[in-house]
């Protein structure tokens, strides 16, 4: 029998024909073989049950340090003086903010703004260490000083009820609310964050400055610098927290600030990171003023009676090498 001469792609001699409906059963066993490979593969890699295909690269790493002088690496000021004098104290003690800031910079500067909580909770940064911190960032000759965070609660509570956006507005700082087109994918290549939406505020600066507040967290044991970067991610941050500690130190790894600035003129010594009772919190009177976070935070855990080494993101810190977790093998001034 001749072919059917309407026929658009009639077989050539001696090819083997398959019906449509094999053809497309045979493909569909392709794609499930395809499929259960990579899955397998994907299983075979298990960065804290994301099923993130393995990084590919070097780390990324936002870089944003000075050059280090003959100066100390840690000043930690205490004091019953007010928090603008501790912030001064501490900071000058490392060099003073001309060390960090040069004239016509952009500075981006990363409070605690988390929660929906007054001053008095500790679960935010004291509003008056970061106007302290402002108003010096300013003098030092910075054309443009952004103030922000991406909450955990709705963003304006949490600005406002902290005093923040006052106190950073008042001298002539930018405050910046989070908001969705702020985010950027990019791709960090860490062991548990990979690809993740960053928020932009805080990486198109010259300079950042990283202040935290030193408190407990009832997953990690204790947050200030490092933890405190969780801010620069947007997405289902709780979803890192089936691998906290290593999401800890690959957002370290990630952001590498000019200056870390620690709040501890009042601590949350339980039921962080948020808080909620007033007599959770404790007054301790202390900033701490540090080049290294690792080193700043392996301090800081000591103020609400937790051992560095119980810490296990400080130890990730240190094995990456992102700072020093034996603090006092640096040099350290108490001022």
């Amino acid at each position: 029998m001749g072919r059917d001469p309407s026929s658009p792609n009639p077989p050539s001699e001696g090819r083997v024909v398959i019906p449509r409906r094999e053809a497309l059963t045979r493909v569909g066993l392709a794609g499930a073989v395809l499929g259960g490979a990579g899955l397998m593969t994907k299983l075979a890699y298990d960065p804290g049950g994301f099923g993130l295909a393995t990084p590919v690269g070097e780390r990324q790493v936002r870089d944003f340090q000075v050059a280090m002088a003959d100066l100390p690496v840690m000043a930690i000021a205490k004091s019953s003086q007010d928090p603008a004098t501790l912030v001064s104290l501490a900071v000058e003690a490392l060099g003073g903010m001309k060390r960090f800031i040069s004239r016509g910079d952009v500075v981006a500067i990363k409070p605690n703004i988390g929660w929906d909580r007054q001053p008095a909770h500790a679960a935010n940064t004291n509003p008056l260490v970061v106007a302290a911190v402002v108003k010096m960032v300013f003098d030092a000759g910075a054309s443009k000083v952004v103030v922000t965070d991406a909450s955990c609660n709705e963003p304006n509570r949490c600005f406002q009820r902290s005093g923040i956006w006052r106190a950073a507005h008042a001298l002539g700082a930018t405050v910046i609310l989070p908001a969705e087109h702020r985010f950027r994918e990019m791709r960090m290549r860490g062991d548990v964050l990979d690809q993740w939406p960053v928020y932009t505020p805080l990486v198109n600066a010259d300079k950042v400055i990283n202040m935290p507040v030193a408190k407990h967290h009832n997953l990690s044991k204790y947050t200030a610098a490092m933890k405190n970067w969780y801010g620069v991610l947007g997405g289902r941050r709780n979803r890192l927290h089936q691998n906290i500690n290593t999401s800890i130190a690959d957002l370290a790894t990630f952001m590498r600030p000019t200056l870390t600035v620690v709040d501890a003129t009042r601590v949350l010594m339980r039921n962080g990171p948020q808080g909620g009772n007033i007599d959770d919190a404790k007054d301790m009177h202390q900033v701490i003023a540090s080049l290294d976070q690792v080193a700043a935070d392996a301090y800081g855990c000591t103020l609400i009676g937790e051992k560095p080494e119980n810490v296990k993101y400080l130890a990730m810190g240190h094995e990456r090498g992102i700072g020093n977790m034996n603090w006092k093998e640096l040099r350290v001034v108490e001022v």
